[in-house]
C-alpha cells in the first residue's frame, strides 16, 4: 500500500492545530475555561500524533518542519499573551516568553541577511523551557477549567518558567554570537 496520498496527513493535522488557537484564546476571553482547556489538550494530542505520523511513516517534509514550530509557538504566545491580559499571570512572563521567540526569529532572519545562515536545532535547554511552558498553560487553563485554586503554585510556576526562558534566551544569543563572529 502507497502512502503518497497520505502524505500531506502530518501537516493537515498541523493546520488544524493552528486553527484550534482562535477557539483556545476566544474561550478564554469568553471565560469558557473548560472549552479552553479541552482545546489546548486536543491540540498538544494533535502535535503528538503528526509528529508520530511523520516519523513512523516518513511523512516529513519542508512545510511540516516549518508549519509544526509556528503552530506550537502560535498557541504558547498566544496562551500567555491571553492569560497576562486578563491578569492570571504577570505580564512580565509574557512579555519574556514572546521576546525570547523574537529574538530567536530575528536572529536567523539576522544570520540569513548576512549570508551565514544558523542551522534550526533545537538545544536541549529549549526543549526544557518548551516542556516547562506547556506544563505551566495547561495547569494554568486546568485550575481555571476546574476551579483549583492557583495560590501556592503560580508564583514558582512562574519564577521556574522564567527563569529556563531567560535561560534558553541567553544559550541561544551565545551560539549565535559565536556563530556570526566566525
Amino acid at each position: 500500500m502507497s502512502l503518497d496520498r497520505y502524505a500531506s496527513l502530518p501537516n493537515i493535522i498541523t493546520l488544524g492545530r493552528l486553527i484550534l488557537v482562535p477557539v483556545v484564546i476566544s474561550s478564554m476571553v469568553n471565560g469558557d475555561w473548560p472549552m479552553a482547556f479541552a482545546a489546548f489538550v486536543i491540540a498538544g494530542v494533535s502535535d503528538a500524533v503528526d509528529g508520530w505520523i511523520a516519523k513512523t511513516f516518513d511523512l516529513r517534509s519542508e512545510l511540516g518542519a516549518v508549519l509544526d514550530p509556528i503552530a506550537d509557538k502560535a498557541l504558547l504566545i498566544s496562551i500567555f499573551i491571553t492569560l497576562a491580559v486578563e491578569g492570571f499571570i504577570p505580564a512580565t512572563l509574557a512579555i519574556l516568553t514572546v521576546s525570547r521567540d523574537v529574538m530567536i526569529v530575528g536572529g536567523v532572519i539576522i544570520a540569513w541577511l548576512m549570508d551565514r545562515p544558523v542551522e534550526i536545532n533545537p538545544i536541549f535547554i529549549s526543549k526544557v523551557n518548551t516542556a516547562a511552558q506547556i506544563a505551566f498553560a495547561a495547569a494554568v487553563l486546568a485550575a481555571k477549567a476546574f476551579n483549583w485554586p492557583m495560590t501556592g503554585w503560580l508564583t514558582p510556576a512562574v519564577l521556574v518558567v522564567g527563569a529556563l526562558t531567560l535561560a534558553s534566551a541567553a544559550a541561544y544569543l551565545a551560539s549565535w554570537m559565536r556563530h556570526l563572529s566566525q
